[in-house]
């Protein structure tokens, strides 16, 4: 079986594919040491580790580039957030995916947002999605369409924002979408109405929102952490260096991964 068929195969209602995202070939590697079934990344991550803004800026060379590292320092499959396709043009969609497919990635995310809280058209995210899909050519992969419509803040109740969602979904589904993701809405009861429609339903989570049994129970086939751990491990280094400038103390750094066993980790054959 090929790393893009195990991919496809872990998107179960009911038993989801539970993603702790990572940003560069070392916290991939750690997050497979901890048992995970496939990675996939987070875009916030990978550009703030290169320094950079989050937001489309990166760019497919760069983003393949951490890519490649990536796959190889890992066994299972990966799936990598591309954003909006960094570009434009559906042509830059297409050289995008085919960029990223090319470096080993077996999925991809990305989003219709066009840019600060204005979506694409779901005609305009079809055509795009289209271009995704010939962009990896032969390969399989599996393409996770982000919706942005409860992270754009245009919708001024759950139930509008279902809606928009569900009036979405058959376009994407159409162009070539095996599942949509809905960031900022894990409201149980609405999720369900979301799950019931065309496509498979991924889900992003954060401290507070309900757990997995709650959601693999609705029906939700993937959930990731997107940038939380990312976030917290930049914040862990903040909250350890001030407590070296100031207190002189190094408790912060206590409970880390062992050096020697985490550094051989990271060879492969």
């Amino acid at each position: 079986m090929t790393l893009a068929q195990q991919f496809a195969d872990l998107h179960q209602p009911g038993a989801p594919l539970l993603l702790a995202n990572a940003w560069d070939a070392a916290s991939a590697a750690a997050i497979e040491h901890a048992g995970a079934k496939a990675i996939a990344t987070t875009s916030a991550g990978v550009a703030w580790s290169l320094g950079e803004p989050d937001d489309d800026r990166l760019g497919a060379d760069s983003t393949a580039q951490v890519v490649r590292r990536i796959v190889k320092s890992v066994s299972v499959p990966v799936s990598v957030d591309v954003e909006a396709g960094y570009g434009p043009t559906t042509d830059d969609v297409r050289k995008t995916v085919g960029a990223i497919v090319g470096a080993g990635a077996v999925g991809i995310n990305i989003e219709d947002r066009r840019a600060g809280p204005v979506l694409f058209e779901p005609t305009e995210q079809a055509e795009r999605l289209t271009a995704a899909r010939e962009g990896a050519g032969a390969d399989e992969c599996w393409i996770n369409v982000r919706t942005d419509v409860f992270l754009s803040g245009q919708y001024g109740s759950i139930a509008s924002g279902v809606e928009e969602v569900l009036r979405r979904a058959p376009f994407y589904k159409e162009a070539g979408a095996n599942s949509l993701f809905v960031p900022g809405l894990v409201e149980l009861d609405a999720l369900a109405d979301v799950v019931a429609g065309p496509l498979p339903v991924a889900v992003m989570v954060w401290p507070g929102a309900p757990t997995v049994a709650e959601l693999a129970a609705v029906g939700v086939v993937r959930i990731s952490l997107g940038a939380a751990i990312v976030q917290a491990a930049y914040g862990l280094a903040s909250r350890a260096a001030t407590e070296l400038f100031t207190a002189g103390t190094y408790d912060l750094c206590a409970g880390g991964v062992d050096y020697g066993s985490f550094n051989a980790s990271l060879t492969r054959t």
